[in-house]
């Protein structure tokens, strides 16, 4: 009886790209590798329609691995099993009862099994395995029953190159690799809702690239760790992250001196979306990225959103936009940035708030009163031109992250 412990990766819809599934299927393997970098011994390969990660000693540390690979994009469940090379269904017997007894053998419990034969030169069909091993197992095992519509256990036997058994399938992330939608600028703010957001777009498979919009003395420098600290977050997603810091303060006193008070939100947005987009072009961005939802805010209606949008020429993603706070905040808990957004740093926007801003501004005003700030572009071009970067490299993930618990959504 000849089997080790092995992790089965699998994935969603990248089964669906046709032509250019392999392209997926590769960028996904890349990813998976790097991750797993930081293990000696471990080694990752596609598997006929799975991944699978292999361990050169006897014992699989699953509680150091699945909670690394569970954040990557693009798995849509992670499966740690018995693997073998033996074909001989007597031996399949053996190992799938060791198993059995291994997890289950000190309780009563039912239990069915459920058989994928992929390598379709085995010799006996999926049904007959199933109905054999169901059997040999209810035999050898005084507290087992089969029940195959509510069972306690399902234990899965896949044929493919390798067989492999198991009966935990933990859901992880899905969406796609990261990196195989294109690139997008993510505007992050110190709040909820923006570090949602650009998770929300790395898990679609956008490179996410970030600025932040820095305004001293008004915003202090723990506002800015505080963004830091969400990047940070939000790397053990993406794998490695950089982020734009903008000199803002400018900006917002050429605003706030010239500009009528109701319509300053507006046109500090327009100027961070004209800031961020000049960067975006610099990183290759095919869109913009914010953490907009429609109507929690006055700058955040219908018609302020499309006074604001027409400063960039690049698409806008918001992936907030039909969410309620609390389903925002259940998520940013998940992601483990609520936390830090919560800390209390004010962010520009909160510093130059104004008590009533227009809900349901003309985009033709608004761009009129915009050409009238004297010194606008000559302001937005420095601020451009002074942003600082930051990058949180793969390396700087492994040293920091330790193994937490498996990420579901």
């Amino acid at each position: 009886m000849k089997f080790k412990e092995a992790l089965l990766i699998k994935y969603g819809e990248i089964s669906l790209r046709g032509d250019n599934r392999h392209l997926y299927e590769k960028r996904l393997l890349r990813i998976i590798r790097r991750r797993l970098s930081r293990f000696d011994g471990l080694r990752a390969m596609y598997e006929n329609g799975r991944f699978l990660v292999e361990c050169d000693t006897e014992e699989f540390d699953y509680d150091s691995v699945m909670p690394i690979v569970s954040k990557v994009s693009g798995i849509v469940a992670l499966c740690p099993c018995l693997m073998t090379d033996e074909r001989g269904i007597g031996e399949i017997y053996e190992i799938a009862l060791f198993y059995m007894n291994r997890a289950y053998a000190d309780r009563p419990f039912t239990f069915k099994v459920k058989t994928r034969r992929a390598n379709k030169s085995y010799p006996m069909h999926s049904q007959e395995i199933s109905a054999a091993i169901g059997e040999y197992i209810i035999n050898a095992m005084e507290m087992s029953k089969v029940d195959v519509h509510n069972p306690d256990v399902t234990l899965c036997i896949e044929i493919r190159n390798h067989i492999y058994i198991y009966a935990d399938t933990v859901k992880s992330l899905g969406g796609l690799p990261y990196g195989s939608s294109g690139r997008g600028m993510l505007l992050l703010s110190g709040g909820i809702d923006s570090p949602v957001a650009g998770f929300l777009m790395a898990k679609r498979g956008v490179d996410v690239t970030a600025v932040y919009f820095h305004s001293p003395p008004y915003t202090s420098e723990r506002a800015k760790d505080k963004v830091l600290d969400l990047a940070r977050v939000l790397s053990a997603y993406t794998g490695y992250f950089k982020l734009y810091v903008v000199p803002f303060t400018d900006t917002q006193l050429c605003l706030y001196k010239q500009a009528q008070p109701e319509k300053l939100t507006l046109l500090l947005k327009r100027s961070m979306l004209k800031i961020a987009e000049a960067l975006g072009q610099k990183e290759k961005c095919h869109c913009l990225i914010t953490g907009d939802s429609v109507g929690q805010v006055a700058s955040q209606t219908i018609q302020s959103l499309a006074a604001v949008e027409s400063a960039a020429a690049m698409p806008i993603l918001r992936p907030l936009a039909g969410m309620d706070k609390q389903e925002i905040i259940d998520l940013a808990r998940k992601i483990e940035t609520f936390d830090i957004s919560i800390r209390p740093y004010e962010d520009c926007c909160t510093v130059f708030a104004v008590k009533h801003p227009e809900t349901k501004p003309n985009k033709t005003a608004v761009e009129a009163a915009e050409r009238r700030v004297r010194g606008l572009d000559e302001s937005v071009a420095e601020a451009i031109e002074s942003a600082e970067i930051f990058e949180i490299t793969e390396r700087e993930i492994t040293e920091r992250d330790a193994p937490r618990e498996i990420f579901t959504l």
